[in-house]
């Protein structure tokens, strides 16, 4: 199970005043959706999602929601944050069993940049998708999918095919949909045209 665990409210009031009544009480408003349950209007304090926001692992994973006695697996897939004071505002999370199958947004993490030839001749790396869209089981969840750069020459692509997926992770979407790519930079560009001039 989850490591992190939410302890929510039911909240009486939706909307609007509803949810500014909560922030006032000192609670970020959310939602629990999900299932075959209706939508729940609920809040947790304030401090405790903060702290569990910034541990890296409220987002896209699996928690553990706990309201009074009960206890259920949830996921948050949305947090909004106030665009002035960057505090939550506002949060979704949805009902998930662990051997449940969904559909998530994962993370892309690039290494070895030093280890490609592209980037080196001074190509640029440029990012097409900052998440992937996978389907796996709730409790298998990847942290983040790592591309590894080495080798990779100006011109090279990396492709969703390309991808190495951990083991019971597959992606949902077209195979041949582009991650990344390294171009010539402007500089690279204006070198090149330069060159060709002189001869």
């Amino acid at each position: 199970m989850a490591d992190i665990i939410l302890n929510v409210e039911v909240r009486d009031r939706t909307g609007t005043g509803g949810a500014r009544d909560t922030r006032r009480a000192g609670k970020v408003p959310g939602v629990l959706y999900g299932g075959s349950k209706d939508p729940v209007a609920i809040a947790v304090k304030s401090n405790e999602f903060r702290k569990a926001l910034y541990t890296g692992k409220l987002l896209g994973h699996m928690v553990t929601l706990k309201y009074g006695d009960e206890s259920q697996p949830v996921i948050a897939k949305a947090v909004d944050m106030h665009p002035v004071t960057d505090e939550p505002w506002h949060f979704d999370l949805y009902r998930v069993d662990a051997d449940q199958q969904i559909k998530i947004e994962v993370p892309v993490h690039f290494i070895n940049q030093e280890a490609s030839p592209g980037l080196k001749r001074g190509g640029t790396l440029g990012v097409m998708l900052h998440t992937v869209l996978v389907a796996c089981h709730a409790d298998s969840i990847p942290e983040e999918l790592v591309v590894d750069l080495t080798g990779l020459e100006i011109g090279g692509t990396v492709r969703i095919s390309d991808l190495k997926l951990p083991a019971k992770v597959d992606a949902a979407m077209d195979a041949d949909v582009v991650v990344a790519s390294i171009t010539m930079s402007r500089a690279g560009v204006g070198d090149a045209a330069a060159e060709g001039g002189e001869a």
